[in-house]
């Protein structure tokens, strides 16, 4: 029995746990406390622990301050980072206290990649942001999102951005531009797609009111400043459309992008406010050109379209870096609508028919067809003729005007500080060519104009429109206008005029049905009726005024044909439109009815009159007399149009 009960109660001891000692019983605890420790971490983690760090990293690298509301992240592979209710202050010099808020932020990030250095955002999600992008006051033009200096390193490569319900304003005083602008992510085409974000908006633009529709076709570019990035936007300002399609480089810049550009609008006028060139009054227009910006130079290259009843393509260049924008531009229309040009010297358009006005310039067309005066009395805007400069050329290789003989144009206009100069404004007018240069110095109060023109070669047969007319008459007109003005207006400018106006014709022949028809000859007239017409063979013609503050007055005027010499005077009056001229009929043949009274040209230039005028008819004999000897001025001599080999014949003496 004892030897059994030992056994048993050694057996019992080899079963039995040591009880620990006192540095046993401190790891058990210190154990256990771990374990409550990293199960009570789990439960009551709080990301927003990691709020103020980062907080103050980014006031740090940026200079703003950065507030998170709340903080929260998913760990995996690909982290999801979470922030609500954020805000980022603005620049000191900015009105607004926030840049920028949203109310919710997620952002995926994926880890691994961060060991090389490298950030890669598989996808970025804005809920309801707000940004606001503002240029600084005074003309360095810096902008308020202008905060990491020259950092260098890999940008972030961000794959996908959704927008939701989001805000842009872009702002910039002194460019009286203020653009508030809706943002809403769109649908990806594709799984791998990055989905465009539909905009939509409204504000001003250098003062005027727009509207402005369209979408971002790659949004993500916007993180790197050398990528394009793709847009289509549809702007309007009043009657004023642009549609533009195509790529910007560093939008937040608009230095770079290359756009096919639509512009369309009632009056090209209507462009100054928008984008500070003074282009003249215009009908309705519309443009498909390709838009280029490299920095200070803007381009339209290429386009074409109408203007009114033309057609008009060419390129055009606008450098902004000097102290005005210059513009410089090769123009061709070949086909040019005359009436269309009206703008340039203060003039409506016509109206009517097929012509192309807009409302504005029908109701300016008829206040005008109620005046008694024809001559454009339209202010010129001085500060526009001292906004820009420009270097225009622009050809025409035909001219529809039904009221003038006009063939081409050929126009280089060069603008320089307010000193406009046409040089030249070259017209083909029936078969010749009125070759005129103009000088209009707006920089005082008052406009001074020169002009100097010259006919050369202007065939008397193609003035008349109709066919008939036309084979009456033949022979070359030349001349030269020489005048200097002062005034905003053409009818100022005219109306205070001093210089010469001289035109004159060589050989030629006129039928005297058109004689006829202007009353020199009564018995001719009725001899016409029953026998026929006939050719008059015209020896020259010619008329010389003096003018002085806008009185035209003639030095010497003559009409010579082989039976009739039209001797004339009088004045014409620019300044009050009114004419008031004598012809004087000398007859060179023997005809009892020759009455051959004297015409007056009187009225105005809108309302002109001809009529015989007795009172000046005077007692002639039947016979004939002898005419002393007429000369063309000498200014005209070397510009009449005589035929090969053959002088002036206005020098001999006339016998009956």
């Amino acid at each position: 029995m004892n030897t059994s009960s030992a056994q048993a109660t050694s057996h019992k001891s080899r079963w039995r746990f040591k009880r620990p000692g006192k540095r046993g019983r401190r790891w058990l605890a210190a154990l256990a406390l771990m374990v409550v420790a990293v199960i009570s971490l789990i439960l009551l983690w709080d990301w927003n622990w990691f709020k103020g760090p980062v907080e103050r990293a980014v006031q740090a690298r940026t200079g703003r301050a950065l507030h998170i509301g709340n903080l929260d992240v998913d760990l995996g592979s690909t982290t999801t980072l979470r922030a609500d209710a954020i805000t980022f202050a603005n620049a000191s010099w900015a009105r607004e206290p926030h840049m920028a808020s949203a109310e919710r932020v997620e952002i995926d990030l994926r880890l691994w990649p961060l060991l090389r250095a490298s950030v890669q955002l598989p996808e970025v999600r804005l809920t309801r942001p707000d940004v606001l992008l503002q240029t600084a006051p005074g003309r360095d033009q810096r902008g308020n999102w202008d905060f990491l200096g020259g950092a260098g390193g890999e940008p972030p490569q961000l794959r996908r951005l959704q927008i939701d319900d989001g805000t842009l304003q872009f702002l910039d005083e002194a460019g009286r531009t203020d653009v508030q602008l809706h943002l809403q992510s769109g649908k990806a085409k594709g799984a791998d797609a990055t989905p465009p974000i539909l905009v939509e908006g409204k504000g001003r633009w250098r003062g005027a009111t727009f509207t402005l529709r369209g979408d971002t076709e790659s949004p993500l570019e916007l993180a790197d400043s050398a990528a394009p990035f793709r847009i289509h936007l549809d702007a309007r300002a009043g009657a004023t459309r642009a549609i533009a399609s195509g790529t910007l480089t560093n939008p937040f810049q608009l230095q770079v992008f290359d756009l096919r550009f639509r512009l369309s609008g009632q009056d090209m006028d209507d462009l100054y406010p928008l984008i500070g060139l003074a282009i003249p009054s215009s009908p309705p227009y519309q443009l498909d050109g390709q838009l280029q910006r490299d920095h200070q130079i803007w381009r339209y290259e290429k386009f074409n379209g109408r203007v009114g009843d033309s057609d008009l393509s060419g390129d055009v260049q606008i450098d902004v870096a000097g102290a005005r924008p210059r513009l410089t531009a090769n123009l061709l229309s070949r086909r040019l609508d005359f009436d269309d040009l009206a703008g340039f010297v203060g003039a409506p358009p016509r109206t009517g028919g097929t012509e192309s006005a807009n409302a504005q310039q029908k109701a300016r067309a008829a206040q005008l067809a109620s005046k008694a005066t024809v001559l454009p009395d339209k202010t010129y805007d001085l500060s526009k003729l001292r906004a820009m400069d420009a270097d225009v050329r622009w050809k025409a290789q035909h001219i529809n005007s039904p009221s003038l003989p006009l063939d081409d144009m050929d126009a280089h206009l060069k603008l320089d500080d307010g000193l406009l100069r046409l040089e030249p404004l070259d017209f083909g007018v029936a078969g010749g060519n009125i070759r005129s240069d103009i000088r209009m110095d707006a920089r005082r109060p008052q406009i001074a104009t020169t002009l100097n023109a010259t006919l050369r070669r202007v065939q008397l047969g193609q003035l008349f429109p109709d066919a008939k007319l036309a084979e009456q008459a033949s022979g070359g007109i030349s001349g030269s206008v020489r005048l200097t003005g002062n005034g905003n207006s053409v009818a100022a400018m005219l109306g205070s005029s001093d210089g010469d106006v001289a035109i004159g014709m060589g050989r030629g022949h006129i039928g005297n049905l058109l004689m006829e028809l202007a009353g020199l000859d009564v018995a001719e007239s009725v001899k016409f009726l029953f026998t026929g017409d006939r050719q008059i063979p015209l020896r020259c013609a010619f008329a010389d005024f003096g003018v002085s503050d806008g009185l035209m007055r003639t030095r010497a005027m003559a009409f010579d044909t082989t039976d009739t010499l039209v001797l004339g005077e009088g004045t014409v009056s620019l300044k009050q439109e009114q004419l008031d001229l004598l012809l004087r009929p000398r007859p060179k043949d023997v005809s009892i009815l020759a009455l051959r009274s004297p015409l007056r040209i009187g009225g105005s230039f809108k309302d002109p009159s001809f009529r015989p005028d007795f009172k000046a008819l005077g007692i002639r004999g039947a016979i004939a007399l002898t005419l002393a000897s007429i000369t063309p001025p000498a200014a005209l001599l070397a510009t009449l149009e005589t035929g090969p080999g053959k002088d002036v014949d206005c020098g001999g003496r006339y016998a009956r």
